[in-house]
């Protein structure tokens, strides 16, 4: 059996026992990829290596410039995988088992202030084409509840057609990692891009009749072979918007508008748990990154507002 039928039993595995989702267990299988290329270079195999073989290939990752989370997350999965073949007996030991990942500092997220917020919705209401329509009511939805990309991009059409006929205070029930699901209060902006683009979606229907059946169930059906729009192809919309909106592309992806909703509703004195809540965090501790965001935007605004702080400069 090849090492790539024991990563397919790995992910299998992962997917029945763990319920990991297919953007992670994508992760796993090109992280487990690439160390078994990187192993088969140096004349062995993640079946047979030594913890020595290891430590060469992320001093050489280091070397290269890999990002320290990017090669604490390809030892992670590489940790994982050994211990599986460990215990199904596959591996007397796990080579991985004593490494540690490099030192990382955790970066605050990258935030959006209000009036960016502000000229991405100008620019798009200017776009009133069916996908300028369906491109509103993404950024509508994504801002008025913190989802993660792939749960607006997989959304189904019934699970919105409850919510603009719905009596109460209109909510998504949200599917996200781990299997969790939690309630997500629409916004009435949120709810009128919708009904603005029901009436339009069946214009963005693939045309063959197996796509087509495909990508009916989805609000944003595509052609491929998910039936819904990728992730890769909202994030490259939201680069076009941000670039007609006069902001920097390279500062603008569908993470930073779920980073711009839980910062903004905190500098509004939302409750950190119930932020933890509507971002579906299975951890409170993920949540506080943005609060360190806050402190380090207070912060600036003492440092370039505060006479004695303008005195300093001066003087300096």
């Amino acid at each position: 059996m090849t090492t790539a039928r024991y990563i397919d039993a790995f992910l299998e595995m992962m997917a029945a026992e763990r319920g990991a989702s297919e953007n992670t267990l994508s992760a796993y299988g090109r992280d487990l990829e690439g160390w078994e290329e990187s192993l088969s270079k140096a004349g062995t195999s993640i079946l047979t290596c030594r913890t020595g073989a290891l430590e060469a290939i992320l001093a050489r990752w280091a070397t290269n410039g890999l990002a320290p989370s990017t090669a604490a997350r390809k030892l992670s999965s590489l940790k994982q995988f050994c211990l599986f073949l460990q215990m199904d007996g596959l591996r007397e030991d796990n080579p991985a088992h004593s490494l540690r990942g490099p030192k990382q500092g955790r970066g605050l997220p990258k935030i959006l202030s209000h009036d960016d917020i502000d000229a991405l919705f100008t620019a798009v209401e200017a776009n009133t084409s069916v996908k300028g329509i369906r491109l509103r009511t993404q950024l509508e939805i994504l801002y008025a509840g913190g989802l993660r990309v792939s749960e607006l991009v997989s959304l189904k059409l019934v699970a919105t057609s409850r919510v603009i006929h719905a009596d109460a205070s209109p909510c998504l029930m949200i599917r996200g990692k781990g299997n969790r699901e939690r309630l997500v209060p629409l916004t009435g902006a949120s709810v009128r891009a919708i009904r603005d683009w029901l009436p339009v979606r069946a214009q963005t229907l693939p045309a063959r009749a197996e796509a087509k059946d495909r990508a009916d169930g989805f609000l944003f059906p595509s052609s491929g072979k998910s039936g819904h729009m990728t992730r890769e192809r909202f994030a490259q919309l939201l680069k076009g918007l941000a670039r007609d909106a006069g902001l920097d592309p390279t500062r603008l992806s569908p993470h930073t508008l779920r980073h711009a909703f839980a910062t903004h509703l905190l500098e509004r004195g939302a409750d950190l748990r119930a932020v933890q809540t509507l971002l579906g965090h299975a951890d409170i501790a993920t949540t506080q990154i943005y609060t360190h965001v806050l402190d380090a935007q207070m912060q600036q605004l003492v440092e370039d507002h505060h006479p004695l702080s303008a005195l300093n400069k001066k003087t300096a």
